[in-house]
């Protein structure tokens, strides 16, 4: 009988006798716990942190930490300003009826309803618990991807949550609200701490994941008016685009990743059209 080679493990690529699940997440080499190092996003081996200088796997200072973060500040400061002018400038009913995800609306193929909820927040309560958590969530993915990948997941995110309240809400249904989005951030968090399930690292960031998505999956059956189906379809986008994202390899990764993100978001659109 042959041995089949393909379903061995692999090993360490610095440690031949060691079998491993990590990978690193620049150049894809098998690594064991003992050669990971904890960057910003993933893992990354000895020689390509060698090539990327500590500088860029470990922020030192809170300056560091928030540069480089632009579409992140953005989302925040574009939902910030919405809300102040819905809510202090008496445009608050304008923006729903333009900007809110109305399902009949969508159905008429208003398809960019998918997206434009992202900017609006139905009390102070929502908009802070959405923009904490984006501030969390968000900074870490923007400067590990690139900001344009992280723009794609954003949207996609948003949008394939919203095809979600299409088919699984109310006909008539109304929201606002970055969660889908958001839910996005963590599924692609998920991923990731899936993806390293084998360290100690990783396990302690899959039990605080996974904490959070309790929380967050309770929510609903807690507080009356919150889209659950946009939830779940913001998750399951960010868990997939994150899938895909750890597969790609080659110089234009970063381009790759981004045209990954948008290529869901288009889906989505055309899941509404049709």
């Amino acid at each position: 009988m042959t041995q089949d080679n393909t379903t061995a493990a692999p090993v360490c690529y610095r440690h031949p006798d060691r079998s491993t699940l990590l990978k690193c997440s620049r150049c894809g080499r098998p690594i064991c716990t003992a050669c990971s190092v904890d960057a910003s996003v993933g893992q990354r081996c000895p020689e390509c942190l060698r090539t990327e200088g500590t500088q860029k796997i470990i922020p030192t200072t809170a300056s560091r930490r928030n540069a480089g973060i632009p579409a992140t500040k953005t989302f925040i400061a574009l939902a910030v300003i919405f809300f102040v002018l819905g809510n202090f400038a008496g445009l608050n009913d304008v923006f729903v009826q333009n900007l809110a995800q109305f399902n009949p609306s969508v159905a008429a193929g208003e398809w960019w309803l998918l997206f434009t909820p992202v900017l609006l927040h139905g009390s102070l309560m929502h908009l802070l618990f959405n923009m904490w958590a984006l501030w969390v969530l968000g900074p870490q993915i923007e400067r590990g991807v690139g900001t344009w990948p992280f723009v794609s997941l954003f949207m996609a995110s948003a949008a394939v949550g919203g095809v979600f309240l299409f088919y699984l809400g109310s006909p008539s249904a109304l929201a606002v609200g970055a969660s889908g989005a958001i839910f996005g951030l963590f599924g692609i968090w998920l991923n990731w701490a899936l993806h390293r399930r084998a360290s100690v690292q990783g396990q302690a960031l899959l039990r605080q994941i996974g904490f959070l998505l309790l929380l967050n999956a309770a929510l609903p059956f807690m507080l009356p008016g919150i889209a659950w189906q946009a939830h779940l379809g913001g998750l399951i986008a960010g868990f997939v685009i994150g899938e895909i994202w750890s597969r790609l390899r080659g110089s234009n990764v970063e381009s790759l990743r981004t045209l990954v993100g948008f290529a869901v978001a288009a889906v989505a659109v055309i899941a509404v059209l049709v």
